[in-house]
């Protein structure tokens, strides 16, 4: 790293605020050098304690030649335009999860970064989390054998107190209930395990809340090279983050002691053929961190940024089969 990558940190409300917080401990990898917010008031303080000016209009921040990329903390449909503009204005791009409401839409933001030269960072932390890696590691060199199926959840009570107008629960941003707040992770992992998937089941229930998109959804995913994978996710229960991957020579099941926002460790639990269960805790880390550093390194030339334009296109190939899926209550075919 010859010097910090130059970024414009766009959308300012809670994951924003949080990725400016955590950049804080990554001085020699990312400089934020302005920030952008249609609610200037929200934030106004918060930049002006930090040295960052701030302002409502994305194109400030596109016209700033300082800022080499944009890191894209916005309502979901606004994604495709905003990456549109920012490979436009030469600037690289790392973007919250979804990429994409529609599978078009993420090949086209996937082939505008891909031929402008430009990387295209996402924001699934998981990846980044020290055991999924190790777990993404030994499936890959082959240790846990075929992979026969996931399990996994991802369920938080945090959006019971938004005001019921909020963008993250509208139908036309965030539709199948957590999908797109959480259990987009989960199926991130799932395609980066099994691959394409080729069908879905998705069921969104309206259980326990006045949530206006259900407060409980599952989706049952057949993958095309086979295997399964089970995806549940709450907006009205308690935290719990667990994926679990099952494999022909052993298993693992990780389950993060706190929400990534505070994130507080992990408890593994595993078991290979032969052997004993055994459990073991593995100490705090900040993906979301470490994630965008990665993404710095990559614009800087000094690493491979590990998600694939494939796996991205995959991924929202497959939530755009969940959403019809959870209209239609029937099984869906992933396009």
């Amino acid at each position: 790293m010859s010097k910090p990558v130059g970024i414009a940190l766009v959308g300012m409300g809670w994951w924003g605020k949080k990725m400016l917080t955590v950049l804080e401990a990554a001085p020699s990898d990312i400089a934020v050098l302005r920030a952008v917010e249609p609610d200037l008031d929200s934030v106004r303080d918060i930049c002006a304690s930090r040295g960052i000016p701030v302002s409502a209009d994305l194109a400030d921040a596109l016209n700033d030649p300082a800022v080499e990329a944009v890191v894209l903390a916005t309502p979901h449909a606004l994604h495709e335009a905003q990456i549109e503009a920012a490979v436009a204005a030469g600037k690289h791009v790392f973007c919250e999860k979804p990429l994409a409401l529609t599978k078009a839409g993420a090949e086209k933001a996937v082939r505008l970064c891909r031929e402008a030269g430009l990387v295209l960072g996402m924001g699934h932390e998981r990846r980044w989390e020290p055991p999924i890696a190790e777990m993404l590691a030994k499936v890959d060199a082959g240790v846990l054998g075929r992979i026969h199926q996931i399990e996994a959840n991802f369920s938080h009570d945090k959006f019971l107190t938004l005001d019921r107008g909020n963008w993250r629960l509208k139908a036309d941003q965030a539709p199948a209930g957590g999908m797109t707040a959480t259990g987009i992770h989960l199926l991130d992992l799932s395609v980066r395990l099994l691959g394409e998937a080729e069908s879905v089941l998705c069921i969104c229930e309206q259980l326990s809340s006045d949530l206006p998109q259900g407060d409980t959804v599952a989706a049952y995913v057949k993958f095309r090279g086979g295997g399964t994978s089970y995806v549940s996710a709450s907006l009205a229960n308690p935290f719990i983050s667990r994926f679990a991957v099952f494999g022909a020579k052993g298993w693992i099941d990780i389950r993060d002691k706190a929400h990534v926002e505070a994130p507080d460790g992990w408890i593994v639990t595993s078991a290979m053929v032969g052997g004993a269960i055994t459990t073991i805790e593995v100490g705090k880390a900040e993906p979301v961190k470490d994630n965008l550093v990665a993404f710095a390194r990559a614009v800087r030339g000094g690493e491979t940024y590990q998600i694939t334009g494939e796996q991205l296109v995959n991924n929202i190939a497959l939530l755009e089969a969940v959403f019809k899926s959870a209209l239609s209550g029937k099984i869906e075919t992933v396009n």
